[in-house]
C-alpha cells in the first residue's frame, strides 16, 4: 500500500491520535461542514447525543481542514483505528484535498455521516442546537469543548467556517469569557 493521506475536518484537526509524517492545512471542494451528526460515543451518549461535524454535499462549497500523510507501513493500522473511532454513523470516502497555499492535490480519505445513519440529527435552529450541545457530555468530554476547540483550531489555521463560527459565538455568549474551551467536567450550564 502506498502512503496514505487522511483529511481531517473535525476532531482530527485538534486531536488526530494517529502517527503521521507530515500535515498541511487543506481544503476540499463541493462540501460544507455541518454539526448535523449525533455523537453517541465521544461527545454524547445514546440517551443524550452530542452534535459533531460531518460533511454535506454543497454546490460551490469548500471546507478547510488538515491533510495528514501516513507512512505506507502504517496505513492499514491507521485506517482500522480510524474506522473504529468513526464507528458512530460515519462511512469512509475518498476525496481530493488541495493544500492551502498551493501544491499538488492529494487523494485523501475521510469519514462522513450520511443522512441515513441512525445518529443523523440534520439541521436544527441555532437555539435548539446550542442547547443540545450545551447539555451533552460523552467519554471524550463535553460537547461544548468539541465545538469551541474546533473553532479555535480552524481560526489558528486561518480558516473561516460561518456555520461553526455562529454556533461557537452562541456558545461563548452563554458560557461567558472566563471558561476555557478545554474545561472538563459535567454538563455545561450558563
Amino acid at each position: 500500500m502506498p502512503a496514505l493521506w487522511i483529511f481531517g475536518y473535525g476532531s482530527l484537526i485538534f486531536r488526530p491520535g494517529f502517527p503521521h509524517e507530515e500535515k498541511h492545512p487543506a481544503i476540499v471542494s463541493g462540501w460544507a461542514r455541518r454539526l448535523e451528526q449525533g455523537s453517541p460515543d465521544h461527545r454524547g451518549t445514546p440517551e443524550r447525543l452530542g452534535r459533531v461535524a460531518t460533511l454535506v454535499p454543497t454546490q460551490g462549497g469548500t471546507v478547510g481542514g488538515v491533510v495528514y500523510r501516513v507512512a505506507a507501513e502504517r496505513a492499514e493500522q491507521v485506517l482500522a483505528e480510524l474506522d473504529h473511532r468513526e464507528k458512530g454513523g460515519y462511512d469512509r470516502i475518498t476525496l481530493s484535498a488541495e493544500p492551502l497555499g498551493g501544491g499538488p492535490s492529494h487523494t485523501a480519505i475521510t469519514w462522513i455521516a450520511s443522512p441515513g445513519n441512525p445518529y443523523h440529527l440534520g439541521p436544527t435552529p441555532l437555539a435548539a442546537m446550542v442547547e443540545q450541545i450545551r447539555d451533552a457530555v460523552g467519554p471524550s468530554g463535553p460537547n461544548v469543548e468539541y465545538v469551541l476547540r474546533l473553532a479555535e483550531a480552524l481560526a489558528d489555521l486561518g480558516i473561516a467556517d460561518p456555520h461553526l463560527d455562529e454556533v461557537a459565538r452562541a456558545l461563548r455568549a452563554i458560557r461567558g469569557p472566563s471558561a476555557p474551551a478545554s474545561a472538563k467536567g459535567g454538563t455545561f450550564r450558563p
